[in-house]
Order: structure tokens, then sequence, then C-alpha cells
């Protein structure tokens, strides 16, 4: 196996997060054509485990497709977890751009800059749902 292929929700909108955000539908806008973006082993820039095909929001939140690539060491416990149900969260690295309010705060404009698959998700409905 050379890579394994997911699909799943990296973001959900008007539910609040374990950080006390609310992501609104529009904060991801749209994703320029041809963006790839690169995929995380819990968050760490050392471990660059693939990459994000598709990212696009839907009336539910972030969908995303992706790949994790079994080229490397962390790459392939990644793939196994994911595989054998050990890990299904997903997460994001971002910049806030436009927000409004406090506790809860509303992320109303954001500027994706990696996607993570985790442990445990900062929303606890961002997960994969298809592994192939």
């Amino acid at each position: 196996m050379s890579e394994l292929r997911f699909a799943g929700y990296a973001a959900i909108f008007n539910r609040i997060d374990k950080g006390g955000d609310i992501i609104r539908p529009g904060a991801f806008g749209e994703f320029p054509e041809g963006k790839v973006l690169t995929l995380l082993w819990q968050h760490r820039p050392d471990q660059r485990i693939g990459s994000i095909e598709y990212a696009r929001e839907d009336r539910r939140g972030l969908r995303v497709i992706g790949n994790v690539s079994t080229a490397t060491s962390a790459g392939r416990d990644a793939a196994a977890m994911l595989s054998g149900g050990g890990v299904k969260g997903l997460s994001f690295g971002y910049r806030v751009k436009q927000s409004a309010g406090h506790k809860p705060r509303q992320l109303l404009d954001l500027d994706v800059a990696e996607i993570s698959l985790v442990t445990y998700p900062m929303q606890g409905l961002a997960t994969v749902h298809l592994v192939t």
C-alpha cells in the first residue's frame, strides 16, 4: 500500500468547539482551484503524512478528501491507525481573518493552512467517514 484515501469533515458549522468557537457558514470561502493543502499527523509540521486533494464548504461544514502516504514511518503509522479505526478525527490549522463576539467567538472568515488527522478533534463531529 502506497497511500490510503479518505473523506470526511475537517469542520462542522454552527457547533461550539472545545475552544469556545463557532464556525459559521461562509468562513472558508472558495479554495483556489488546484490548491493542495498539506495533511499533517496531529498538527505536527515535522510529520507531513499526505495531502488534501479536495476541500470545499457544503451545507454541513468543510468537506475534505485526502491521501495518507505510507512513504514515511509517520504516514505508515497514521494509515494503520486510520484503517484500523484507532484514529478518525480531523482538524485544521488556520488564521482568523474575521470574527465577532466573545464566548462564544463567531469565526466568520478563516485562512486554512493545513488539515490534520488527529486523535482528539476540537469539534467532536469533525471526523473521517470513509476510508478506501
